[in-house]
């Protein structure tokens, strides 16, 4: 007989994770924003190469047809804001394949959520309020970092202005493996997990601002103050895990088919597989998405700090088994 059908968390811990997401929905409700279901399947993936999406084949009308687990219920949440939706929320169950581990399960629970008309500030005013009405003892304070000044203080340079060599240098140094021939963007990725998440979010909510362009997704851009181009999104860490990502959204169709084909001409060059592009989330944002700025929350890791548990694992009802 198999072992292992119990739950992964207790079901006291499930009791606790339920009322959590009680005082999720209370919270948006007192703020009249929308609760959303949307489908967990898509005719399109996420193209970003750091992202795996699951693919599957279904049987509709006609045809057996490919359609795409969604890494997070981003795309048709928009198209609902395209279509006069307003303010809206969603605890999504979300897929990445080959995610599994303490901070990560390959299905899981985002907490995403759209303000037509909010800027960034306005957002991550939200979301640390939110965050910090969930958890039993709050840091006091929520400070600010800009993606630079971290890599200056954590590794002494510039991740604007250091060369390929330079950084592939030092991930080779943190990592324990070669990466001098990967990409300017997976070295600082690497650098910035090793090197810089795990001091943040220490006595205090941690908001990093003003990423490189590169790393902008489906975010705007603008410049800094020294005139760099940096992304328009911000990321929340407590205790070095990273919580939530946050943009100030990209409503312009045609940047967006863009940055899907380059993402797309990248996983061509890694020998990764390509993904099928959202062409119904395109079309919508060709009707006319209302600006304004979204964030998707990671709930299992938040829970998991608020219960005090050690992985996610012990906050879901049956977590994928790791080895």
């Amino acid at each position: 007989m198999m072992s292992d059908w119990r739950p992964s968390a207790s079901l006291e811990t499930l009791r606790a994770r339920a009322r959590l997401l009680g005082e999720v929905r209370a919270f948006f409700a007192r703020r009249g924003v929308l609760e959303v279901e949307t489908p967990v399947l898509g005719h399109g993936g996420s193209t970003d190469v750091h992202l795996a999406s699951l693919q599957v084949a279904a049987n509709t009308p006609g045809s057996l047809e490919p359609l795409w687990l969604q890494t997070s219920p981003e795309f048709h949440m928009k198209r609902l804001l395209a279509a006069g939706s307003g303010p809206i929320f969603q605890l999504a169950r979300s897929f990445r394949d080959g995610e599994v581990g303490r901070r990560h399960n390959i299905e899981f629970t985002m907490l995403e959520w759209y303000r037509p008309g909010f800027n960034l500030d306005q957002l991550i005013e939200e979301t640390t309020t939110l965050v910090r009405q969930l958890l039993p003892a709050p840091p006091a304070r929520v400070l600010r970092h800009r993606y630079r000044d971290l890599f200056g203080e954590y590794l002494a340079i510039d991740p604007f202005l250091a060369t390929q060599e330079e950084l592939g240098q030092l991930a080779s140094r943190h990592a324990d493996a070669d990466m001098s021939v990967e990409s300017r963007d997976t070295c600082l990725d690497l650098l910035m997990s090793l090197a810089i998440e795990p001091h943040l979010g220490r006595e205090e909510l941690s908001v990093v601002v003003d990423y490189p362009a590169s790393q902008a997704a489906l975010a705007r851009r603008h410049r800094d103050a020294q005139g760099e181009w940096v992304a328009s999104r911000f990321e929340l860490y407590l205790d070095g895990v990273e919580l939530a990502n946050g943009y100030d959204e990209l409503t312009d169709a045609d940047e967006q088919r863009a940055r899907f084909a380059e993402d797309n001409r990248e996983r061509r060059a890694l020998g990764l597989p390509e993904v099928a592009v959202d062409n119904r989330l395109l079309a919508a944002l060709e009707h006319g998405m209302p600006e304004g700025a979204g964030v998707a929350l990671g709930m299992d890791r938040l829970v998991q700090l608020a219960l005090d548990k050690q992985s996610v694992g012990e906050v879901m009802a049956f977590a994928t088994p790791v080895a």
